[in-house]
């Protein structure tokens, strides 16, 4: 609701799509489960899927914000308010459940996309990694026996700043 707040009134934003996910460890955060890792592309953790609720959030009259929660799955939100034909949800482990878990244990999740089509992720998620790869994205695996026993992916430790650039 902050965020909405805070970017709504501006020209350019219209609409604050908000996510539900169960208060639980693993879940942690969205860029947990979910990273955008190209324009129509996003690594997810499988078990996300069924529990997820989208919200649109709108500014009304006055300021007040609107929520309505969305009709539709992941995949057909995504592709709708990215104006696209469709997205690819590439799964964290693939279809292997096992691999599944003890990669999103691992942030297999949590890339960070440093441009499109173009990620860093951590080298022990070799499974969701060769995926990503034969969807055409290009992997830079650094190591992470140290850094994920902190409980963060590549996206998690990275620190976005606003700045006024002058060129």
């Amino acid at each position: 609701e902050q965020l909405a707040r805070n970017i709504l009134p501006r020209d350019s934003f219209k609409k604050v799509l908000a996510f539900t996910i169960p208060h639980d460890r693993k879940f942690m955060h969205l860029d947990t489960v979910m990273t955008q890792v190209d324009v129509d592309k996003f690594v997810v953790h499988p078990a996300i899927l069924p529990t997820l609720r989208i919200f649109e959030v709108t500014q009304g009259k006055g300021g007040e914000l609107t929520a309505r929660q969305l009709d539709m799955d992941l995949a057909h939100a995504l592709a709708h308010y990215l104006h696209l034909d469709q997205v690819t949800l590439i799964l964290c482990g693939g279809q292997d459940q096992i691999a599944a878990q003890r990669e999103q244990w691992n942030d297999g999740s949590n890339t960070l996309c440093i441009r499109p089509g173009v990620v860093i992720a951590y080298d022990r998620n070799y499974i969701t990694n060769e995926i990503l790869e034969s969807y055409g994205i290009t992997v830079l695996k650094i190591p992470s026996g140290e850094l994920s026993r902190g409980r963060g992916g590549p996206r998690c430790m990275s620190m976005p700043l606003i700045r006024d650039v002058k060129f």
